[in-house]
């Protein structure tokens, strides 16, 4: 049983009215799942003028290399950005992970085993892992990827009930089809397992499959279906936005929504935190982020757990006379820290930490 607790200065209700002069930072266990305290500073918890050490906030501008490039990864998760402009010669099976795909720019088909997908800009595409397909690429595409060692799951809805969030009937999933690509002497399958790469050469199409049942599947769901939890009177977190869980982290939809009603007194930016027990990736895919300055889609940002986060400071003015945001991002946040790639290290914008100072 929490024993909840108050001292000093303190609003009724979080993110609401918050005093003049003072600065409401969230410190919250388990991500936003677990249990909470508001503390309210005199000065911005983000109001640093030097950092000496690993904790910085990291920041990655739009980089599309050909291929997949790994920029994060830990023991449970890897992120990766690829840019594909033509389809692969073969085949791929990934017998490591299971796969997320966000389409960031782009359209083509996905054919699998299961049958075949097409996608465009904005679609989630969930590979469970041993899928064997192929991208079929129309027009260039930039996509960002997760691999999990988990399986992707749907969060609950709970109280909301079962159409929250988004109808079951937005997921799409593929009809039985053989592979489109026939008569040719050979069909090559990569497959991917502990890290390393096995090709398999058949006289067949490997895409054979009649018919199938059951309840592994690959299937697609669009952000731009998403049906964002909101309040009027209050801030919601990270949390209600949350798409997909798996084991040690979650994957969370950010999409244009009403903003909170300043007449009532609620935050519109994000609240500053602590979430000491994740780490926090986001990817900027669409909109305009007014809660960070020179923020351009495509962009990649890292806040460690451990060190505060949250809006730069002319966020605060530049929401007054909004009413909407059009920003779409999709967020990352991991259990266990995560660590960068030589590939990250190598574009990232070192001096990024020092944003809050300006």
């Amino acid at each position: 049983m929490e024993s909840y607790k108050a001292s000093g200065i303190y609003t009724k209700q979080a993110h609401v009215k918050i005093p003049e002069g003072l600065y409401e930072e969230e410190h919250g266990r388990e991500g936003f799942f677990g249990r909470v305290s508001q503390l309210y500073h005199k000065n911005p918890p983000v109001g640093w003028t030097n950092i000496e050490g690993d904790l910085k906030p990291r920041f990655l501008a739009p980089t599309f290399k050909d291929g997949f490039k790994n920029l994060f990864y830990n023991d449970d998760v890897e992120v990766s950005i690829g840019l594909l402009k033509e389809t692969p010669l073969s085949f791929w099976r990934n017998a490591d992970f299971d796969e997320l795909y966000f389409i960031h720019d782009g359209t083509g088909k996905i054919e699998t085993c299961y049958g075949h997908l097409t996608y465009k800009k904005g679609d989630y595409i969930i590979m469970p892992r041993g899928t064997t397909y192929k991208f079929y690429i129309s027009s260039s595409s930039k996509i960002l990827k997760i691999e999990s060692n988990s399986e992707f799951e749907d969060p609950t809805r709970g109280i909301m009930g079962p159409n929250a969030l988004y109808d079951q009937t937005a997921i799409e999933t593929p009809e039985a089809e053989v592979g489109s690509e026939q008569n040719l002497s050979e069909y090559h399958v990569e497959i991917k397992r502990l890290g390393k790469t096995t090709l398999v050469t058949y006289p067949f199409n490997p895409l054979d499959v009649a018919g199938w049942k059951g309840s592994v599947y690959p299937k697609k769901l669009s952000i731009y279906d998403i049906c964002p939890v909101m309040s009027h009177r209050y801030h919601m977190p990270p949390s209600a936005h949350t798409t997909f869980l798996c084991k040690n982290f979650i994957v969370c939809s950010f999409v244009a929504r009403p903003l909170e009603d300043t007449s009532e007194g609620v935050l519109k930016v994000p609240f500053y935190h602590s979430n000491i027990d994740y780490d926090e990736i986001l990817f900027y895919h669409q909109g305009n982020f007014f809660s960070r300055d020179n923020i351009e889609a495509g962009a990649f940002t890292l806040h460690p757990q451990g060190i505060h986060h949250g809006p730069h400071p002319k966020a605060f003015d530049n929401v007054d006379d909004k009413t909407h945001t059009d920003e779409f991002a999709v967020m990352i946040d991991t259990r266990r820290p995560m660590h960068t790639s030589k590939f990250f290290k190598e574009h990232e914008d070192k001096d990024y930490w020092k944003s809050w100072m300006s």
